[in-house]
C-alpha cells in the first residue's frame, strides 16, 4: 500500500472535508512529510519535543561561514533521511544568504525521486 500523507493548505493547516483529496499518496506524500518534517521546529510537538529541527539553536543566527553551512546542511539531511520512504538524497543544493538558509534537493524515495525546492529557515 502506498504512503498516504494529509495535504496542507497555503496557511499550512490540515486540508479537511474532501474525503480522499485532502491526501497525498505515493512520492508526493513522502514529499511532503520531508517538507514538514523540515519545518517542524525542535520542542514544538508536544508529544515528543526532542523531534524537530534546531532552527534557532543551530541555523538562524550562525553566519554564512562553510563550517555553519556544513552544520545546517548535515542537520537537514539527518531530518531528510529520517522520513519514511526515503532511501536517499540524489543531490543537494544550500547556502545562506541575509541569514537565511535555503535548500534544494533531489531525494531517492522508494515510489520514484522526488525534488524539494523553496524551503527556506528565515529568522
Amino acid at each position: 500500500m502506498a504512503m498516504k500523507y494529509r495535504k496542507l493548505d497555503s496557511n499550512g493547516d490540515y486540508v479537511f472535508g474532501h474525503n480522499e483529496d485532502d491526501f497525498y499518496h505515493g512520492k508526493a506524500a513522502v514529499g511532503q512529510a520531508i517538507y514538514t518534517s523540515l519545518k517542524l521546529l525542535l520542542g514544538e510537538w508536544f508529544e515528543d519535543t526532542s523531534l524537530g529541527m534546531p532552527l534557532f539553536q543551530h541555523i538562524i543566527g550562525a553566519n554564512g561561514s562553510p563550517d555553519n553551512l556544513r552544520g545546517a546542511d548535515l542537520l537537514v539531511r539527518d531530518v531528510i533521511i529520517g522520513v519514511q520512504g526515503v532511501k536517499g538524497i540524489k543531490s543537494f543544493s544550500s547556502g545562506f544568504e541575509n541569514r537565511v538558509y535555503a535548500v534544494e534537493c533531489i531525494v531517492d524515495t522508494v515510489y520514484g525521486d522526488v525534488t524539494i525546492s523553496g524551503v527556506t529557515f528565515t529568522p
